[in-house]
């Protein structure tokens, strides 16, 4: 059973996008964004439209997990190319990169809004962004894209629960960030490396693991896995595996880190 306040906490996000009419909602298939879209479909009906920004950043995987979730919500969907690579700030990869990303990703909405006649653009920030190093919140802030998650004071465990409670496939899902998150800053960013990133995820998800990052190095990747699937590393033969699927995506050396997985692992070993 979801706790009072945090149906409370629904109740005034749904309150936010009646009041704002008709949004389109910066749609990635994540956590937070999955269940923003699920509060404004129910809020807004037709006055509610997804969008997904299409480029190398995004996984084919989470491409298609994206359309699904759309679908299951019934809300309307529309995939956009982006062409954040095109943008030299982006592509150069330092320490606001997210800025740039963000507002490749709003621009895109925002014309979409304005194409359709629509008022407002929305994403999925939470609480729990406010004290983690976001450029991209000031993309939003400068175009006046709201946030209505966090503008109803949802922290991250407000929304597993509510996703939880509407049945939402997302619930357990971990953070995902954008595959370019994986390239240190300072290292640019490109197509080519990005697919390789992507390859070698992808074989790591098809032998099961769940909350796991390809840290791109050159020509070394470095794995991350969580804690709670280390254990699995113990067999020899799976490790036979992840070394050749990983050098078969594009890699030369593969090395498995002895820290756990941790969102912002990446961020927090440089120095922005």
């Amino acid at each position: 059973m979801v706790d009072l306040a945090v149906l409370n906490k629904a109740d005034e996000a749904r309150r936010i996008l009646r009041d704002l009419d008709r949004v389109v909602v910066a749609f990635s298939g994540g956590v937070d964004s999955t269940l923003l879209l699920r509060l404004a479909q129910d809020s807004l009906g037709d006055r509610c439209v997804a969008v997904t920004a299409i480029s190398p950043s995004l996984s084919d995987r989470e491409r298609r997990e994206a359309a699904q979730l759309a679908r299951r919500i019934g809300a309307r969907h529309l995939e956009i190319e982006s062409h954040e690579l095109d943008r030299p700030e982006y592509a150069a990869n330092g320490p606001a990169r997210c800025y740039h990303c963000k507002t490749e990703l709003f621009e895109i909405c925002l014309k979409t809004a304005r194409d359709l006649g629509f008022s407002s653009v929305v994403y999925g920030a939470t609480r729990d962004d406010m004290g983690d190093y976001r450029p991209g919140m000031n993309a939003a802030r400068e175009r006046g894209v709201r946030a209505p998650l966090l503008e109803a004071g949802m922290g991250k465990d407000d929304i597993r629960a509510l996703s939880h409670a509407f049945d939402l496939p997302t619930a357990d899902k971990p953070a995902l960030a954008c595959l370019a998150s994986r390239i240190p800053f300072g290292t640019p960013v490109s197509e080519d490396r990005l697919r390789r990133v992507e390859r070698a995820e992808d074989a790591l998800r098809d032998l099961g693991f769940h909350d796991v990052r390809v840290r791109f190095h050159g020509e070394v990747a470095r794995i991350e896995v969580g804690a709670a699937e280390w254990t699995r590393l113990l067999d020899s033969e799976l490790r036979r595996r992840i070394a050749t699927q990983v050098r078969d995506a594009g890699f030369r050396f593969v090395a498995l880190d002895v820290e756990p997985f941790r969102s912002g692992r990446l961020v927090e070993v440089q120095d922005p």
